[in-house]
């Protein structure tokens, strides 16, 4: 893969050290065709101890570790939303989450990472035909992309297509992508649309920006390009995407998943690496109180009935949460499988299901956090990467939880949405 270091020295900015794809470890077509959900499933979870291992190093980093994404590719999981006339897996919700979930166990950056650049496939399946068989139908059978959106770039209307400058935060994917996807605004109009457009990875800028307190391994670092030409057939208004009626959910209709609403799915991609992070800290506080003595005694912690407490209602919680996970991604392609669009209320709703689950795991990674001692914070300890990692992830927007509940009681008593975040 091409790898850039570059500094601007008159300005002090550095920009990250990017892994650009070289391409050309693609699947076989043989290979694609007997890949069935299970076999995908499997790969992913024989994965873990892997991921788990780097998940330090992963960290230091500030991005996913070369050896772990080189694995991930190759167990097939970037095709599970590529359509299948274009030769690609076509799986469905529960496979996803069961596929996603054992590398973010192994390392919450890297399963964010992963699930997000699987569902952005999806999002290129929802653009115009011609931008699809660029990508999907020419070099790239599947792409590596961050979906940026805010905040949002301008898009100046040009012959042909846009010129597109801006700088955007939030870039996951970014490090390993060979495309990106952002937002841009055309100046001027009084009720502005988000283009959402599709660009090669070489054609912008990333900045070594990424200095946060949990969640470091993403990478996840600001993006930057200035007066980029990106033609028509690249650009989509992302606001028919949130309803499920882009371009690509036209072409793709046969399939409800094609036709889902963004942001239920976007929510439900995001959260499964706070229940695996969820997951990862209950095994290490079993682990951990099976043999932690209890200061001034010497009594085990597993003896004790706060520990079994704390244990079970972290469980309980975890479970819960993946539960609503599963629950609203079927209502998602339940909804999308009935005829007309889906709307506002429904939309709605499954977002903050969707904020509660999230709000479940930070609850049981604390309880067991809490309950590890003062040893449990020490930076060789995953338990106090989980609490870093869980309360950075539950800062995304659209797990904003007062946000999603104050746009759920509105649209309850018939207010009109003061947020196009569902």
């Amino acid at each position: 893969m091409n790898i850039s270091v570059q500094s601007h020295k008159d300005s002090g900015e550095v920009l990250a050290d990017r892994r650009i794809p070289d391409g050309g470890d693609w699947l076989s077509r043989e290979e694609l065709d007997s890949l069935t959900a299970e076999e995908l499933i499997r790969r992913t979870t024989a994965l873990k101890p892997l991921v788990a291992a780097h998940a330090m190093e992963c960290e230091q980093l500030r991005r996913p570790v070369d050896e772990v994404w080189n694995a991930i590719r190759a167990t097939g999981c970037f095709y599970h939303f590529v359509p299948k006339c274009y030769g690609g897996l076509e799986f469905d919700i529960d496979s996803f989450i069961d596929a996603m979930l054992p590398i973010a166990e192994g390392c919450a950056s890297t399963g964010w990472v992963t699930a997000f650049c699987v569902e952005h496939n999806w999002m290129l399946s929802q653009f115009p035909k011609q931008f699809q068989d660029e990508t999907f139908g020419g070099d790239f059978p599947y792409i590596i992309a961050p979906g940026a959106t805010n905040p949002p770039g301008t898009a100046v209307p040009v012959e042909g297509g846009y010129l597109l400058s801006g700088l955007w935060k939030w870039g996951t994917g970014v490090m390993h992508a060979d495309w990106v996807l952002l937002v841009g605004n055309i100046p001027g109009e009084s009720e502005p649309r988000q283009l959402f457009m599709g660009l090669p990875a070489d054609e912008v800028e990333v900045l070594d920006t990424w200095h946060v307190a949990g969640m470091l391994g993403t990478g996840s670092n600001d993006i930057r390009c200035k007066d980029v030409f990106v033609p028509e057939y690249r650009v989509m208004d992302m606001g028919e995407m949130r309803m499920g009626n882009a371009p690509g959910a036209k072409i793709h209709g046969n399939n409800p998943i094609y036709r889902m609403p963004m942001t239920p799915f976007l929510a439900i991609t995001a959260a499964i690496a706070a229940v695996g992070v969820a997951r990862s800290a209950l095994d290490h506080f079993k682990e951990r109180i099976g043999v932690r003595v209890m200061l001034g005694t010497t009594v085990k912690q597993s003896e004790k009935a706060s520990a079994h407490m704390r244990l079970g209602e972290a469980a309980a919680l975890t479970e819960t949460a993946e539960m609503i996970l599963r629950k609203v991604g079927h209502r998602n392609v339940a909804l999308a499988s009935q005829d007309g669009l889906v709307g506002a209320e429904d939309r709605i709703a499954m977002r903050a299901q969707v904020a509660l689950a999230m709000d479940l795991c930070r609850k049981a990674v604390r309880l067991v956090a809490e309950g590890s001692g003062s040893s449990a914070h020490m930076t060789a300890n995953p338990l106090q990467r989980a609490l870093r990692d869980i309360n950075v992830m539950a800062s995304h927007i659209v797990y904003d939880f007062d946000g999603a509940t104050e746009l759920l009681g509105r649209s309850m008593i018939g207010l009109e949405p003061n947020t196009r975040v569902f």
